[in-house]
């Protein structure tokens, strides 16, 4: 089945951050979108225009101090915001074009201009807490997404499903006390931010709409997979969420210089496949991919264009090869999922 793919993509986001040589470079953005305009790809798509987002929807998330603290670096030199994360002259600007990219996506998919959508923005999102920039992040893309399709589109369920290297300490903080947005996120632990402890399952109303799988450096398709069917793909059927949002990062490609992870373009295909299943069979295929992280260049292309690929129905990787996969994990896994499971099924029984 051929499906309509929305893109966010606007040549804007390279501007944040070029004055300086960091692992989150504008080269990012500037791979795939080349990708993008071959001749192959470039009639594939759907254009899902880029806007600032507005004062009043930055404040959906984030703390109007430190709002005011990230516009005041508009026009400077350089300000360092954290020990990882800087600011240039544009930031400001285009860090809100990155917010108004997402909830364009968004509102493309909720109003079903196009089946799903991936918003190719920077810069990324999930380590921004409501007073605080960290690991690259100026604003919680996603978080302010989810804020918004709540309030606008009068969501009661959202799903964030976050396959970044790094815990989403930000998304996690925001939706920590949440019941209407369910967070899972798989990471490399420990590693930074130093978060996303299976014991971390939310608090007061939001008790066990918290998910955190953290697994050890080397995990492979195989293993993500597996997480996706035994953990992932249950408690999703049960939530029932209304839209998906992914924080798709790609740093747990084989050869990101940040992580130690060990998965293939197939396997964010893989992915990708178990989401699209899930959407068509909870939200009317309502999912929305967002870019995090990624800073092997040619990896972090190679990846997109697999999932880009996949959200189209290009390629589709079938249940045999899922199935195939999932079998081919170890007793680690087996390890790993059972003490999930052990957390979580006073939450989710369906475990």
């Amino acid at each position: 089945m051929s499906r309509n793919v929305g893109i966010v993509k606007d040549w804007r986001y390279v501007r944040h951050g070029t004055e300086f040589s960091h692992p989150e470079s504008p080269q990012r953005l500037v791979s795939i979108y080349e990708m993008l305009d071959n001749p192959d790809m470039v009639w594939k798509f759907i254009g899902i225009e880029a806007r600032e987002a507005s004062r009043a929807e930055l404040e959906l998330v984030h703390r109007p101090a430190y709002i005011d603290t990230i516009a005041a670096t508009a026009g400077q030199a350089m300000f360092m915001l954290d020990p990882d994360t800087v600011a240039t002259p544009e930031t400001y600007e285009i860090a809100r074009l990155a917010v108004g990219g997402v909830m364009n996506a968004i509102d493309t998919v909720t109003c079903r201009a196009a089946d799903n959508a991936f918003a190719l923005v920077r810069p990324p999102g999930h380590h921004a807490q409501p007073g605080t920039a960290a690991g690259f992040c100026v604003f919680n893309n996603i978080a302010i997404g989810a804020r918004h399709a709540l309030d606008r589109h009068r969501m009661e369920r959202i799903l964030i499903v976050d396959w970044d290297l790094h815990h989403g300490n930000g998304t996690q903080e925001i939706f920590y006390e949440d019941r209407e947005v369910l967070y899972f996120s798989t990471h490399q632990y420990p590693a930074y931010p130093g978060t996303g402890g299976m014991g971390e399952t939310g608090r007061g109303k939001g008790l066990g709409y918290t998910v955190n799988v953290p697994l050890s450096p080397g995990a492979d398709d195989a293993f993500y997979v597996r997480v996706f069917r035994d953990i992932l793909s249950p408690i999703t059927l049960a939530f029932r969420p209304e839209i998906i949002l992914v924080s798709a990062g790609f740093d747990t490609y084989f050869g990101d210089p940040l992580g130690e992870m060990k998965v293939t373009p197939a396997g964010y295909a893989s992915l990708t496949r178990m989401l699209l299943d899930l959407a068509d069979e909870c939200c009317e295929g309502r999912l929305v991919l967002v870019l995090e992280g990624g800073y092997h260049i040619q990896g972090l292309t190679k990846c997109v264009r697999a999932v880009l690929l996949e959200l189209l129905g290009e390629t589709r990787v079938t249940e045999e090869t899922l199935v195939q996969l999932a079998a081919g994990t170890d007793e680690k896994a087996d390890r790993l999922i059972g003490r999930v499971r052990g957390q979580l099924e006073p939450f989710w029984p369906v475990l």
